[in-house]
């Protein structure tokens, strides 16, 4: 069995070049990692197109529920024409209908407009009454990845749903386990859960200047992308794993 995959979420041009230094095996393009991921820019797309690792655009129009309007939902169909444009590798995306259950109509229209890319659903799992048939859901529409933290804060607090989300999809679908991952417990939620993909931001932290924070242009502290985070995880996943 090969080893897993670490996709990498990253919010500016700075992080293409710490995920190609880091080896991440693909990057979830984004804005405002913050508000949980939104449609990065045009540009930010079009400098994502040269990098040599396949690159997702997230499709979030607004921070908040999943539930969306028809204009947002053109907005969305838009957005990843342009990551189509772009050479993009695929998109990420999802859509809820309230009462706890996806919104089909909503995402065979997004899935349909990413045709031919690849296609992730995203969190919006973790907001669902029933997972499993999401998967299945997920399945019938098109797309070859499902992002979850198995209805839990972090990955690996709920890593027995994911594992049951695995065993459920049996490679039919690519089950990723995502949030709260880290160098040090990525090889025992990977051995876990046999998930094939792992998802994680590996970020560090620094100081952003006093006038900055002081005129409300950023918090006291800024994110990036740490390659050393990146190898770190990457080593760990290399390594031989039995069911746990």
């Amino acid at each position: 069995m090969s080893a897993p995959k670490l996709e990498v979420c990253i919010d500016d041009i700075a992080g293409l070049q710490a995920c190609v230094a880091g080896g991440a095996d693909r990057i979830e393009l984004c804005s405002a990692l913050d508000l949980g991921g939104l449609t990065p820019s045009y540009g930010f797309m079009q400098a994502a197109a040269s990098v040599e690792v396949p690159v997702r655009a997230m499709i979030r129009p607004r921070p908040g529920d999943f539930s969306y309007t028809a204009q947002e939902v053109e907005a969305m169909c838009q957005d990843i024409g342009v990551a189509r444009q772009m050479g993009l590798d695929g998109v990420v995306f999802g859509a809820s209908a309230g009462g706890g259950t996806l919104d089909l109509p909503t995402l065979q229209q997004l899935c349909n407009a990413a045709e031919g890319m690849g296609v992730t659903l995203h969190r919006v799992v973790d907001t669902l009454d029933d997972p499993v048939a999401a998967v299945e859901a997920a399945i019938g529409l098109g797309f070859d990845t499902i992002l979850t933290s198995g209805k839990a804060l972090t990955a690996p607090l709920g890593q027995d749903v994911v594992a049951g989300l695995v065993q459920h999809a049996a490679g039919r679908i690519a089950i990723m386990a995502g949030s709260g991952v880290t160098q040090e417990n990525a090889h025992q939620l990977a051995a876990h859960t046999g998930a094939p993909w792992l998802h994680a931001s590996c970020s560090g932290k620094r100081r952003n200047g006093s006038t900055i924070v002081e005129l409300g242009f950023g918090a006291a502290e800024a994110r990036f992308t740490d390659p050393t985070k990146i190898r770190a995880i990457k080593t760990q996943l290399a390594e031989p794993a039995t069911q746990i």
